[in-house]
């Protein structure tokens, strides 16, 4: 068995989540190359010298340009701000690194397009962390679209929601700011759903959207409110957006997100209904899948909850006997293994940097949508052969 040396670029939440995925891919799961946490990277020495102590990372280094050039580096992995994914990705291509990034790919679809031609032209293996892809009851979802089992798809309905900026004195965060995150849930949150979209049930045509700021200041962290008395700073993105689709398959969909639904968590929800059968699907309820089928007798008809937990379900031979359930740590992990088989096989995997650009198309045409009052129509050459 191979080596892949791996260094990771950012060392918050998804610093975090992504070093658990490289340290237990290889415990469950029998991979082609093992992974070797060769070195983390991050600004600040301290935090990122704990950070590599507690998840295994044989060493640090704080300037990310020396890393990605390094001989000894084959998998670049970037957990960093948004507004950094996209100099980082071309200089890892450039240095001929293959590539694992968080989601979204870029700040817009005019770098996400960049970032697409600078991996194609270097040859290397290129993934973007839509993890939820990677649930075992969503790729369930898809098997069953692929079988048929609901026919001719008519409608999807997503939403994403969560709480997180109800309180009006949460500070200022850089996923507050335009230039460092792109924008708001759209960015954030819708990204995955316009991804689980273009998986489940086809390429998107046109998009109509509005957008808007429940709240259009807020306080400065606390380094800067001290350094300012207490001053407040501008919301430069959207706090909601609420899309409407139509997908190239003739399919209609519909897209809500919000940073500002009250008891909500992390509610990513998706219905789809066919001419035969209707998928319904909540990450809070991750292990689940709700399935109705036209074609049972019509005294019996009704939605039924898979436990999505069988050792014949997407990615679940390798972990516990049916009925233990599973969590999101889980995904990366399912993320990871299919990368490391990307990687020594050369087959690619999906979703790639086409994924990402082509899903930064949709999220730029909703955010231009609402502020120009107009339905936006789509047009992006299909993947290459």
């Amino acid at each position: 068995m191979s080596d892949l040396n791996v260094a990771i670029i950012g060392h918050r939440f998804m610093g975090k989540a992504h070093s658990h995925a490289w340290k237990d891919a290889p415990l469950f799961f029998d991979l082609p190359a093992r992974p070797v946490m060769k070195v983390a990277c991050g600004r600040s020495i301290e935090p990122l010298r704990v950070f590599a102590q507690r998840w295994g990372w044989a060493e640090i280094d704080t300037d990310w340009r020396r890393v990605v050039e390094r001989q000894d580096i084959d998998v670049v992995d970037i957990s960093v701000p948004h507004n950094l994914h996209y100099e980082i990705a071309l200089a890892a291509a450039r240095n001929g690194k293959h590539i694992f990034c968080e989601k979204p790919l870029a700040l817009d679809f005019d770098q996400a397009r960049q970032m697409y031609d600078a991996v194609r032209e270097s040859g290397i293996t290129h993934y973007v962390n839509f993890n939820y892809r990677r649930c075992p009851a969503v790729a369930l979802a898809k098997q069953l679209i692929e079988e048929e089992k609901i026919g001719q798809i008519y409608h999807w309905r997503g939403a994403y929601m969560n709480s997180g900026l109800v309180d009006p004195t949460r500070p200022l965060k850089w996923t507050m700011l335009k230039e460092a995150a792109g924008s708001g849930p759209q960015a954030s949150l819708n990204s995955h759903s316009v991804d689980l979209a273009r998986y489940l049930v086809g390429e998107i045509r046109s998009v109509t959207a509005m957008a808007t700021n429940f709240i259009t200041e807020r306080p400065l962290n606390d380094v800067e409110a001290q350094r300012k008395a207490g001053k407040r700073g501008k919301v430069t993105v959207e706090d909601a957006i609420f899309m409407i689709a139509e997908f190239v398959n003739g399919a209609l969909g519909s897209f809500e997100t919000t940073r500002f639904a009250t008891g909500r968590r992390n509610y990513n929800y998706f219905e789809i209904y066919g001419s035969k059968g209707s998928l319904a699907f909540n990450l809070e309820r991750l292990n689940e899948l709700e399935y109705f089928s036209r074609e049972e007798p019509e005294y019996t008809q009704g939605f039924k909850t898979i436990l999505v937990t069988q050792q014949d379900h997407p990615y679940l031979s390798a972990w516990w006997p049916p009925g233990h359930i599973i969590g999101y740590e889980h995904t990366f992990i399912h993320a990871v293994t299919d990368f490391i088989n990307a990687v020594a096989s050369g087959n690619g995997i999906e979703p790639d940097f086409y994924d990402g650009m082509k899903g930064m198309q949709v999220l730029d045409a909703g955010l231009a949508s609402a502020k120009k009052g107009v339905r936006i129509v789509l047009d992006s050459p299909d993947r290459p052969g």
